[in-house]
């Protein structure tokens, strides 16, 4: 299925002695449906920004191929063209992301990607002289221009609508998407989300016999673990090693090509997995509850645009920002406690560890990168649109430091600007290295365009984790989960007092060192929708609680423990809550606590 639309539409106006009679002829172009994407990237991870999966030309500063797609028109004649899409810099320079559309190999005057904000550019009036014609769009730059969708229309007085939900309304309408999507039938489980803790969840169930459903919105798994983000996991694997094991990562330097070899021995595993049915390149968009419980979840293709709706009696968010628990109406928090609600303090670090008020400050996004040398020199051109992010900065690679956070940036809301501030900083600082005369032969050998998460949403359970659950090493009777990882909270580097750092892009991490601690049961699913769990840096917890179960063997042991809860609350026709009340014994045996079931308890 493509989204290339053709419309006729006919308005008739109803004159005394006459009718006259007006038809318009209308092409839609989804530009993530192109059948040739060449050097184009699908980025789907601002959907809920945009409107829309986009074309990302992500050459690192040498223009991509064109990508191209065969489009049938209605009809002959004069077209207005309409690109929708953004200048992601503007300022006194060029702007970085510029490329022009050709049509049948004749390529159009406008330039795209020169006005502010996501909105539709007027491309003038076209000639149609063919039935079929080849589109293609003609990347300029190689820094990160994007093209949301392309409309072709033979009434020069309309403006396509803008606003999300409008837009959203009227592209669904040409697409002839159904207002009620239809269903893939019945699933014991449905998990959204294939990072670590997803992966893990999905394993855990269909060893129990169930029938599970994965929802992904990336064409491979692994989260902030896979080939396109690339951080190795860490943690402990606790009492999931048997199952983690087939999903994990060897320790390699983030940002590593061998994280390639990890993703392929994922999908293996998951394939592996008869119970699983894997739907990656699908982004869930809704939830549809009844009372207190998810009735189904909606899900759309990244490329084709396709819709499904997915039903079950339990689900389990592994989205990272918490999306089912937010769109169901589940309690969640976001941003930084009062030192005092938790007695999370820690003098030493005052405000760069837990503030006196609360704030939204929280951990921020990375876009990892490296470059490798090359035999002859590489040239790099000048990015004066980055400059002002980079300063003098000056370098060849980029660590989990390299992360940016702002108290006036939404880690959800914001995440474009935030992923595109890291894009100026790493250019920026590239370029500046590239001026030593050593650096001649480096060249830009990969970057993110994917950004790493660490936290932004957190959905309540009945229990909220804190800091004095691992510094006093609290065992739970509902223990499902254990690390040994310091507590390790992130701020920005020019925040800290005495700090001349002018960069804003770089963090610090501070380390709190603990003993083993616990995690339990109560803090992974929600306390207000009864059929939700969650697993992942989306489980219920402080800020500072976040600090040291957020790496991903962790939240995989987290994954696990849902995993075989799902499978009990089909036994006994229960509820997450229910397996915690009345089937504890059963869920802690399952996971491998049958040995520490007298274990003394703080709780």
């Amino acid at each position: 299925m493509k989204h290339i639309v053709v419309k006729n539409t006919v308005l008739a106006l109803c004159l005394i002695l006459n009718h006259a009679i007006f038809a318009a002829h209308e092409v839609l172009i989804e530009a993530e449906s192109f059948q040739e994407k060449a050097g184009w990237k699908v980025d789907q991870q601002f959907t809920h920004i945009v409107g829309s999966p986009y074309l990302l030309a992500h050459g690192l500063g040498v223009p991509v191929e064109n990508a191209k797609t065969q489009v049938s028109f209605p009809a002959l004649g004069d077209y207005r063209l309409w690109v929708r899409t953004k200048n992601w810099v503007p300022g006194d320079w060029q702007a970085p992301g510029r490329f022009k559309i050709m049509v049948d190999g004749k390529t159009i005057p406008t330039v795209f990607g020169t006005e502010s904000g996501w909105k539709w550019q007027n491309g003038g009036t076209v000639a149609i002289n063919k039935e079929k014609c080849l589109i293609e769009i003609k990347d300029l730059t190689g820094f990160e221009g994007r093209c949301d969708a392309i409309f072709f229309t033979t009434d020069k007085a309309f403006n396509p609508p803008n606003t999300i939900e409008t837009m959203r309304d009227w592209r669904n309408r040409l697409c002839g998407i159904p207002a009620v999507p239809q269903s893939v039938g019945n699933f014991d489980l449905v998990v959204v989300g294939g990072g670590i803790a997803g992966c893990a969840a999905c394993l855990a169930a269909q060893r129990q016999g169930l029938k599970v459903a994965l929802i992904h919105d990336l064409p491979v798994l692994g989260g902030n673990a896979g080939s396109e983000v690339r951080v190795h996991t860490e943690g402990i694997p606790g009492r999931g090693s048997n199952i983690l094991k087939g999903i994990d990562t060897i320790h390699w330097p983030n940002g590593a090509a061998e994280a390639i070899a990890d993703t392929i021995k994922r999908k293996e595993t998951m394939d592996y997995a008869s119970g699983v049915t894997q739907f990656l390149s699908w982004r869930a968009y809704a939830a549809n509850t009844k009372a207190n419980r998810i009735i189904s979840v909606d899900a759309k293709h990244i490329e084709t645009g396709q819709t499904k709706r997915f039903q079950a009696p339990i689900f389990i968010d592994c989205t990272g920002d918490g999306w089912i628990g937010y769109w169901a109406g589940a309690e969640y928090r976001y941003g930084r406690e009062s030192r005092d609600e938790f007695h999370e303090s820690w003098d030493q670090y005052g405000d760069l560890w837990s503030p006196e008020k609360p704030d939204n400050r929280v951990m921020g996004a990375s876009v990892l990168w490296n470059t490798h040398r090359v035999e002859e020199a590489a040239h790099f051109p000048q990015v004066p649109w980055a400059m002002d992010v980079a300063k003098d900065n000056l370098a060849l690679a980029g660590e989990w430091y390299w992360e940016y956070s702002s108290d006036d940036k939404h880690q959800i809301d914001d995440a474009e600007e935030i992923r595109d501030h890291l894009f100026r900083a790493i250019y920026g600082s590239f370029y500046n290295a590239k001026r030593n005369p050593d650096n001649s032969n480096i060249q830009l050998q990969w970057v993110a365009f994917i950004a790493g998460k660490r936290e932004s949403r957190r959905l309540m359970g009945d229990y909220i984790y804190t800091l004095k659950d691992m510094t006093e090493g609290r065992y739970f009777a509902d223990t499902v989960a254990e690390e040994t990882r310091n507590v390790d909270i992130h701020y920005q580097k020019n925040l800290a007092a005495g700090n001349d750092s002018k960069y804003d892009f770089l963090a610090e991490a501070i380390y709190r060192r603990t003993d083993k601690y616990y995690i339990p049961f109560r803090c992974l699913y929600s306390k207000n929708i009864d059929n939700l769990m969650m697993a992942g840096r989306c489980f219920s917890c402080s800020h500072i609680g976040l600090g040291g179960p957020r790496v991903m063997n962790t939240t995989g042991q987290m994954g696990v423990a849902t995993g075989f809860a799902a499978a009990i609350c089909k036994i006994h026709d229960t509820t997450p809550r229910g397996v915690y009340k009345e089937h504890l014994q059963e869920l802690r045996t399952l996971i491998g606590y049958a040995s520490e079931m007298n274990k003394a308890q703080n709780d």
